[in-house]
């Protein structure tokens, strides 16, 4: 039967608190935790999602965090190639006097009411929903499913977003706390390999090290040079 501590229960809207938090019978902040649902590709976020909308939870707020790759609108930036990230930054930093008009966009796509019903209910969408609607606002579709997180209730993102570190900082994720949930879980051992692990080749190698042997040559630090031109020169 339905349960009796939700709002599923009694038919009711889920509570919108943009805190996350609900009040205790004595007073006190109880933290609500976020469901961080990790998937294997892309492709099966959107099949995820695809299904919540035909469930009785496809109007909690949710949110999807994905690469640059699949959601950068910038005409130069998304056609750049492998540096997206690279550039994205620059351009947020305003290097060369340029800046990316879209990310000043941001909150007219979280805020936006195509993401919620008529009745201002959230409602369940996909990548290709927001990519859409960013182009449409003129609005970055990577930095307000970020946003969004802030006050979603089910976080859907690729494994490495949830098993490497680096990834999780930058992406502001904290998992203390909170549930996660592995689709397909016997693929974990895989993803967390590829995590802390790096792939080099023998020019990269060899330019390292001419430019750590320049280093060295010229009294720069040499206690900390010479060690890591001592590693290239044994890999290569």
């Amino acid at each position: 039967g339905p349960c009796t501590e939700c709002s599923c229960s009694s038919g009711k809207e889920p509570s919108k608190d943009p805190s996350h938090t609900k009040k205790k019978e004595n007073g006190d902040r109880l933290s609500v935790p976020k469901i961080f649902f990790g998937t294997r590709t892309h492709k099966q976020i959107a099949q995820i999602t695809r299904e919540l909308k035909r469930t009785a939870y496809s109007s909690v707020p949710m949110t999807i965090l994905s690469s640059r790759d699949y959601t950068c609108i910038h005409p130069v930036v998304s056609n750049s190639g492998s540096n997206r990230n690279e550039m994205c930054v620059e351009l947020l930093e305003g290097k060369n006097g340029k800046s990316c008009a879209y990310y000043h966009g941001v909150h007219k796509l979280s805020e936006h009411h195509a993401l919620q019903s008529a009745h201002g209910v959230y409602r369940a969408w996909d990548i290709e929903d927001l990519v859409s609607l960013g182009r449409k606002l003129r609005a970055c579709a990577y930095f307000a499913a970020r946003e969004l997180m802030v006050g979603a209730d089910i976080v859907f993102c690729p494994y490495n977003y949830l098993l490497d570190p680096q990834i999780r900082e930058s992406m502001d994720i904290n998992l203390k706390g909170q549930v996660v949930i592995l689709d397909e879980a016997h693929n974990i051992e895989d993803c967390a390999r590829e995590s802390v692990s790096y792939g080099v080749t023998e020019s990269q190698l060899r330019a390292a090290r001419e430019e750590l042997d320049f280093m060295v040559s010229n009294n720069i630090r040499q206690n900390d040079h010479g060690p890591l031109k001592a590693v290239c020169c044994s890999l290569i």
